[in-house]
């Protein structure tokens, strides 16, 4: 079969559920993952054609597309930070918003120094060597790209799945990154009690109340995983209440909690840390959503 014919009748299909956009964006990346075969490459030589075997590939990668599986589940990977990521049922697809987070950490963390103390500041240009803990890492994505540009740090991950933890160390192993990864659930406080101190801690964990569950789309409801997203109506903030108490008695001196959080809770969020802290800050993500918090410790 004519790639071009493939490509334009996956296209059509898949606009009756997605936008053009979308959907030019999801034909694009299935050709070039599968096939190796580039939108530019389909205009300089119309007549290439897919092997069977290619084919085969790709109409099954469309079923899954048209039953609303997310791409980067069909794929098996996910782009974040510049690295690739293996992804699927287990873990959560990273996301640009958490690209922020990470990007903000490290913002930060080019004013950092330690004193004669081995006491973090934030106030120089000089780059820190720092202990860092994640909690409800996924695919690892947070880490390993905060671990690229902080190549000194001595970062600990902790996610409730193991099978979440599995794919985390696999991506690690593959950009050649040291992290300390557990199975922990962190929501069980005697899990707390041999833990260290840290200079900063870091999360996206779950912050979605159920009651939400069905303004999400099918394929963020039906194919991410559950735990991650979800929290119960009554206490919505139940992940940020956990990490403040453990960041009490366990953030260096001078160290910082950086949390996504949703945009309806944010300042509700930025309260909880705010009395185990000496203050907090609310930030903005690229769309103008109060979407991220910093407590100062």
């Amino acid at each position: 079969m004519l790639a071009k014919e493939s490509y334009r009748n996956f296209l059509v299909q898949l606009q009756k559920i997605y936008p053009l956009s979308e959907a030019s964006v999801m034909v694009d990346w299935v050709f070039e993952h599968t096939a190796h075969i580039k939108k530019n490459d389909l205009i300089k030589n119309p007549s290439l054609e897919l092997s069977v075997e290619v084919e085969n590939n790709i109409n099954v990668q469309f079923k899954d597309l048209l039953n609303y599986k997310p791409i980067q589940y069909v794929l098996g990977e996910a782009w974040f930070y510049n690295l690739r990521f293996v992804v699927n049922e287990h873990t959560l697809i990273p996301r640009p918003e958490t690209e922020e987070l990470v990007h903000l950490i490290l913002d930060q963390l080019k004013m950092a120094k330690f004193d004669a103390n081995n006491k973090i500041s934030f106030n120089t240009a000089n780059p820190a060597t720092v202990s860092i803990l994640d909690i409800g890492t996924g695919s690892g994505c947070i880490p390993i790209s905060l671990k690229k540009s902080l190549p000194l740090a001595n970062i600990t991950s902790l996610d409730i799945s193991e099978d979440a933890i599995k794919i985390a160390k696999e991506n690690a192993a593959t950009h050649h990154i040291d992290i300390n990864f557990k199975v922990v659930d962190f929501l069980d406080e005697s899990s707390w009690s041999n833990m260290p101190m840290y200079d900063i801690i870091v999360s996206n964990p779950p912050y979605i109340p159920i009651a939400e569950k069905e303004k999400l789309n099918t394929n963020v409801n039906a194919f991410e995983p559950h735990t991650a997203l979800f929290v119960p109506n009554e206490s919505p903030l139940l992940f940020y209440e956990k990490i403040a108490k453990f960041a009490k008695e366990h953030v260096n001196y001078g160290g910082k909690v950086f949390v996504e959080c949703h945009e309806d809770y944010a300042k509700d969020t930025a309260l909880v840390f705010g009395k185990k802290c000496s203050h907090t800050q609310i930030i903005k993500d690229i769309f103008g959503k109060e979407r991220m918090i910093i407590a100062y410790y």
